[in-house]
């Protein structure tokens, strides 16, 4: 095998990047229903502070015929062309707490280079936990809170957050390989598979990428700003709650899909840590509520620390 370390150039040295830091990744390409994976990268990336660790090499990793980049012809000429990417920040969520976020598309070749690449980041790093997310539709109704399958060796999450433990045989992407590779290692590790309804699994259904913060955060402790995301998300409700009203063979559908879904969970005991007492999932502003209290509460708190501790 050629060096690992020649497929990324390093923008800074790793000298300046925090060790102990939980890594959060989501690669596009496979099986991104309700986009989940691509709106999880572009939300981090355009709402958090970020700056690039290492920038993988494109041209030996990706397959430019089967995924060809976007390249905009103005009347006569060509302009804005926009290749993919694929790279490792150093990002802060909304309390600053810092994190290394893996993002971009999935490698199309040299899987075993690339996982030994991250692990040899990962041990270099001493990278705290490493959590992923991807998405895959499912026979499930947009009316009920997006479930999760939880692999990897977090028996915590596993046990608190996967509501369906299935026995089988599924295509691989390049993180399962790299969870593969962490699990033989012992290395602290959660894969988040959100079962999106199948029906919008063409869609940016935006409940897709709340489902997958809210897995990362249950994960690493670390606090996203969701309110624009949530706004989004009743907004395309509303909008997929007026076709169904509207036409009766997709409110069959979705009552079909509600009986199936709420018989399958009376059976399922497993109580996630995001609902309460009843089992209820908070709604979206109580949640945006919560969380600004908890910030109302942190900074109150700072003022009041901060002239003690200077």
């Amino acid at each position: 095998m050629h060096d690992p370390a020649e497929l990324y150039d390093l923008n800074e040295p790793l000298s300046e990047v925090p060790e102990g830091l939980n890594l959060v990744a989501g690669l596009t390409g496979f099986a991104d229903a309700g986009s989940g994976v691509t709106q999880l990268g572009t939300y981090l990336l355009g709402t958090l502070d970020n700056e690039v660790v290492a920038t993988f090499d494109t041209d030996i990793l990706l397959d430019y015929r089967a995924r060809r980049p976007i390249i905009y012809f103005d009347q006569d000429h060509l302009t804005d062309y926009q290749p993919a990417s694929l790279k490792l920040y150093l990002a802060y969520d909304e309390l600053r707490q810092p994190f290394l976020l893996l993002s971009g598309f999935e490698p199309d070749f040299q899987w075993e280079r690339f996982t030994q690449a991250v692990l040899d980041l990962i041990d270099r790093l001493k990278v705290k936990s490493v959590t992923w997310v991807h998405s895959i539709p499912m026979p499930v109704p947009h009316t009920r809170p997006i479930g999760v399958t939880v692999s990897g060796n977090r028996t915590d999450l596993i046990d608190s957050m996967s509501i369906w433990k299935p026995h089988t045989q599924v295509p691989a992407n390049a993180l399962h390989l790299l969870e593969f590779r962490l699990q033989q290692l012992s290395y602290p590790i959660a894969g988040f598979i959100l079962l999106i309804p199948h029906y919008l699994a063409d869609t940016e259904y935006p409940a897709a990428a709340i489902a997958a913060l809210d897995s990362i955060s249950a994960a690493t402790g670390l606090i996203f700003p969701t309110d624009r995301l949530r706004q989004e998300d009743r907004e395309f409700v509303a909008n997929i709650d007026e076709q169904v009203d509207q036409n009766a063979e997709l409110g069959r559908l979705v009552g079909t899909l509600e009986e199936r879904h709420d018989s399958y969970m009376e059976d399922n005991q497993l109580r996630s840590p995001l609902t309460d007492r009843d089992g209820e999932l908070p709604s979206a502003d109580e949640i945006a509520a919560e969380l600004e209290n908890f910030l109302a509460f942190r900074r109150h708190g700072d003022e009041e620390n901060g002239p003690t501790a200077s």
